[in-house]
């Protein structure tokens, strides 16, 4: 029995291939096209759980696809991807009511657990109280006016107040897993764009060092996180919340 069915937007044959790849050899049943208008055909003929959708298409704008698509489909989760992530991008996305804003490329494991998490919203939502006592240290993953954009390998961030950025590593796959982690902030003032600012040490014994998606200055790191991070039961994972790590100055972008 199919798990769910999904429908890929994207012109990159390669992207297409890798998405049926991974997500039909887990069950998935996968609907791959290239041009928005076919897209938007399907979905007119045809119910789909989720849209993956490129920003740039040869025809139509992955946008136009997007808010086309919330009046087709309006149940349909849709998770948007780029090679050319941008805040003007991730704002319109979260505004129509997309899933997710990722960057391309993505990893298997990255992909397949962005599915599961559309297909199992029930088990990610916080009890309130958590949410209270922890809320300075959260992150929602679904504020239209500051967006969380999806780097590579996890990485993330999100425009705050007065030209601050947050950024972050999404634990939960980790923390899905099952893994215990713990956040070692390194002793660096300044962080250069793909240099790590933090290592995620599992129970396993994996190091992950965390990159940073820009060159900033850091002002402030989390001083609750690891708090935070363990005391997240399973069962308490987020459909819409992260751990954000730093608070950052961009020097460049």
């Amino acid at each position: 029995m199919d798990k769910g069915r999904i429908i890929v937007l994207d012109d990159d044959p390669v992207v297409t291939l890798s998405c049926k790849r991974i997500l039909g050899a887990e069950g998935y049943n996968i609907t791959a096209v290239g041009k928005g208008e076919d897209a938007l055909r399907q979905l007119e003929n045809e119910e789909y759980d989720i849209l993956i959708t490129d920003i740039r298409l040869p025809d139509i704008s992955g946008i136009e696809v997007l808010r086309e698509a919330r009046v087709i489909q309006p149940n349909t989760d849709i998770v948007v991807i780029t090679g050319y992530p941008t805040l003007e991008d991730a704002k319109e996305s979260i505004r129509l009511g997309a899933f997710e804003y990722i960057e391309k490329p993505f990893t298997p494991d990255f992909m397949l657990n962005v599915a599961k998490k559309v297909f199992d919203k029930r088990g990610w939502i916080l009890r309130q109280a958590y949410i209270n006592e922890f809320r300075d240290y959260l992150v929602p993953l679904r504020d239209k006016e500051n967006p969380v954009i999806f780097y590579k390998e996890g990485v993330w961030a999100r425009p705050v107040k007065g030209g601050v950025w947050e950024i972050g590593y999404d634990l939960r796959y980790e923390m899905a897993a099952g893994e215990m982690l713990y956040v070692d902030y390194l002793k660096v003032e300044r962080v250069k764009a793909g240099e790590p600012f933090a290592r995620l040490l599992t129970g396993s014994g994996k190091i992950v060092d965390i990159a940073s998606p820009m060159t900033a200055e850091i002002r402030e790191t989390n001083v609750k996180a690891n708090e935070v991070i363990s005391s997240l039961l399973k069962e308490h994972l987020s459909e819409g919340w992260l751990v954000w790590l730093a608070r950052v100055i961009p020097l460049e972008m």
